[in-house]
Parts: structure tokens; sequence; C-alpha cells
């Protein structure tokens, strides 16, 4: 349903966002598990997931009540804007995933993570000041550096990266559509004309569409020894990293300024590193702490000055005049 329409508050849209961003950390864990019991690639390990996900948030649509169904949709939203708003945030999912795909191929997860994941928050900070006028002020900027620290150490801490420009273009490309997608987001979300639940998922069936032939090339159907266990991955994968990240994700960016949605969602990182340590066995590191200190402390700050903000705006448009 239309965020615009329920009134969505911003600090439910700031706890979407956290539990989308942890729920985003927890699909790499899931892959390697998928790769590790059978030969699936990437970009069809990518087209499941989004077809998935397509299918799970369809059926809990159709599922609804007709009158829940269509409340949040605005009566006087031309078709023809709804479809360019479907098929634009689609093409730019399509891209920020495969393109990240693509750097983490040529040029390690490391190097690829660091510049998809480092390089959104300034081109959305960017975008934002330029486009939506969204200032990021000194404590916000203060933020975006120390959450760029702490992703840096955090990934990059353990040394042993390989740096191949070809690879560093390709995350240049993810992070422009990542960009993208978070910007027009905010911007249909400040319009109040755009239902979120919507644009996920028919998004999700652009993206999927998009991925097939790719998908087809390297192998739709994966061989497995486990098939029940791949299939338990794969149904988490569509359902908690994708239907319900991605869904709390459009709803959230669409209420919260684009600087403070990029940084949030650099949580990402954090609960995959969290992860690797606690249920994978790798080695708890200073690299890994500190960084993970950095990117939390950048998030909470930026959270709790969204806050003031938006209390400071209230009182300001309630005092007398």
């Amino acid at each position: 349903m239309s965020n615009a329409v329920l009134g969505l508050s911003v600090g439910r849209g700031l706890f979407y966002l956290i539990v989308a961003g942890t729920a985003w950390g927890t699909a790499g864990a899931a892959a390697a598990l998928v790769f590790q019991d059978s030969d699936m690639g990437p970009v069809s390990l990518s087209f499941w997931r989004c077809a998935g996900g397509f299918l799970l948030l369809l059926a809990a649509r159709l599922m609804r009540p007709r009158r829940v169904r269509t409340y949040g949709r605005p009566a006087t939203e031309p078709l023809s804007r709804r479809i360019r708003r479907i098929v634009v945030t689609g093409v730019a999912l399509t891209v920020f995933q495969t393109a990240y795909f693509a750097a983490v191929q040529i040029t390690g997860l490391a190097v690829g993570t660091v510049v998809t994941m480092g390089s959104g928050p300034v081109l959305i900070a960017l975008g934002a000041r330029l486009a939506l006028g969204e200032r990021l002020g000194r404590g916000g900027a203060v933020a975006v550096v120390g959450a760029l620290a702490g992703l840096v150490v955090l990934v990059l801490g353990g040394g042993g990266a390989t740096v191949r420009p070809m690879g560093v273009l390709w995350a240049l490309l993810s992070a422009a559509a990542y960009a993208a997608m978070t910007l027009l987001t905010r911007w249909w979300g400040r319009d109040g004309g755009a239902d979120s639940s919507d644009t996920t998922v028919w998004s999700f069936a652009v993206v999927a569409l998009c991925l097939l032939p790719l998908a087809a090339a390297e192998g739709l159907v994966p061989h497995t020894a486990a098939p029940a266990r791949v299939g338990v991955y794969l149904l988490y994968i569509a359902a908690v990293p994708t239907a319900v990240a991605y869904a709390l994700y459009f709803a959230g960016a669409a209420v919260v300024r684009s600087a403070t949605v990029s940084v949030i969602m650099l949580l990402e990182p954090v609960s995959a590193a969290v992860i690797a340590v606690a249920l994978l066995g790798e080695a708890l590191t200073v690299a890994t702490v500190a960084g993970t200190v950095l990117m939390l402390a950048a998030v909470t700050g930026l959270a709790v000055a969204e806050t003031r903000s938006l209390v400071a705006a209230r009182r300001e448009a309630a005092a007398p005049v």
C-alpha cells in the first residue's frame, strides 16, 4: 500500500530500512551455501531470487481483501506513469545487481563491495542535493565519511585485495543504478503518488524478464546431490532478503532522506560480517570489530539526526505565527 496514503512515519521508515539492510546481509551466506551444494551460477541465482520474490509478493498481494489491495493506490495516477515507474525501477534494479556480480567476478568481492557500496552514498548525497534539494548538513557529512571509512576497514582490513580497472567500472555502474533507484523512490514518495508495494511486486517481474536470457545461457536448473536443501536455501533467499527486504526498502526509502537511506543500507556488509564470524567460522579480527563499530555509529548518528530534524520541523510548523 502507498506509504504516502497510509502516513508511514519517518521513524517507522528508518526501522524498515534497518531490517531490510540486515536481511540483505544474510543473502550472501545463503548464496554461498547454494554454490557449495550445487553448480548454480550467480546470474541464475539472481534470476530465481527475483522470480521467486515476485511470485511470493504477488501471492501475498492477491491474498489481501480487495478493499485493502486497492486502498493505497492513487486513483489519479495515470497508467502510463505507473508503467514508467515500474519499468524504470526494474531496469535500475537489474543493472544494480548484474553489474555488481560482474564487478565481483572481475576484481573480487572485497573491492567490488567497497566501490559499489562506498560510491553509492556519495552519488546519492550529490543527487539528493542537486535534484531533491536535500541538504546533508555537517553532521550528515561526518556520518557518511565515518560509514565509508568503516566499510573500507571492514572489507579491506584483511588485505589481499586486487584492483582491476574494468571491475571498478562495473562497480561504479552498479552504484549509479543503485543511486538512481534510491533517488527516484524518494522523489515518487515525496510526490505522494506512488504505491510502494505495487512498485516492488512488478519491478521484480521486470528484473526476472531481463535476467531470464542470461540465466538460461548460464543454466537455469542446477545439478545437485541435495535438491531439497538447495530448494530451501533458494526459498529463503527469495523470501527474506528479497521479497520482505525490498518491500521494506521501497517503503522506507520513500519517506527517509536519500543520503540517510544509503548509509543505513550499509548494514548489509555489517550483518554479513557478523554471520561470517558467528555461523561460518571466520576469525574475528580487529578490522571486523573496528569497521563494524564505525558503521554502526554512523548509522545510529544519522538515524538520530533524521528523527530530531523531523521533530524540529513539526514543532516549527505547530508554533503560532
